[in-house]
């Protein structure tokens, strides 16, 4: 594992940008098994695939083409690229595309659910558990994964700004990264970072 610098910590929600890329519509009934499944930690509700189709075929396909926040889908060239690291915060399962020719994607089950947040500084939960201005605990960050949920905030994945960095880089224009906190003051958080 590279070593990851433990100053200018960042965390971010990843979504597919808005440039002229092809996105995924995730299954209805796969998506409600993941976010119980990220609920309750159950293994019988634990997803080993996931069923999608895309939303228009004139565009070129997207290497993150997911907007849910605890439905992280990546091109299987993509998770390659990014390395073993990945696994280190969790799994990746097959997704099934409807009317997908050779396409070759998986989702990223993240399990690390570390309780890093500082609850006295960061805006009140919503009732889905959403935090719109999380504040983190730097020294209970875990800022070696690449990804993590809360368990204030399950069906969301939060990522490490050295992992946006490498995802950037192998995709380009291709991701939106919204911070939403970051110890660098330089950094603003995104005023609405888990909406659309």
């Amino acid at each position: 594992m590279s070593d990851v610098p433990q100053r200018n910590l960042a965390v971010y929600r990843l979504l597919p940008s808005l440039s002229d890329y092809e996105t995924l519509r995730l299954d209805g009934s796969d998506q409600s098994r993941l976010m119980r499944w990220q609920r309750s930690g159950d293994d019988s509700d634990r997803p080993t695939g996931l069923r999608a189709e895309w939303m228009d075929d004139s565009a070129p396909r997207s290497e993150f083409p997911s907007g849910g926040p605890g439905a992280p889908v990546l091109s299987r060239r993509l998770a390659e690229g990014f390395g073993d690291e990945l696994l280190s915060a969790g799994s990746l399962v097959p997704v099934e595309i409807r009317n997908g020719k050779r396409d070759d994607y998986v989702l990223y089950l993240v399990d690390q659910v570390v309780d890093c947040l500082d609850s006295h500084r960061s805006s009140k939960p919503k009732r889905n558990g959403e935090v719109k201005r999380p504040v983190y605990r730097p020294e209970a960050l875990p800022a070696r994964l690449p990804a993590f949920r809360l368990p204030q905030f399950p069906r969301a994945v939060q990522w490490n700004g050295w992992a946006v960095d490498r995802l950037l880089g192998l995709t380009g224009d291709q991701i939106e990264a919204r911070p939403t906190w970051s110890e660098d003051p330089a950094v603003r958080p995104h005023p609405d970072p888990w909406g659309f």
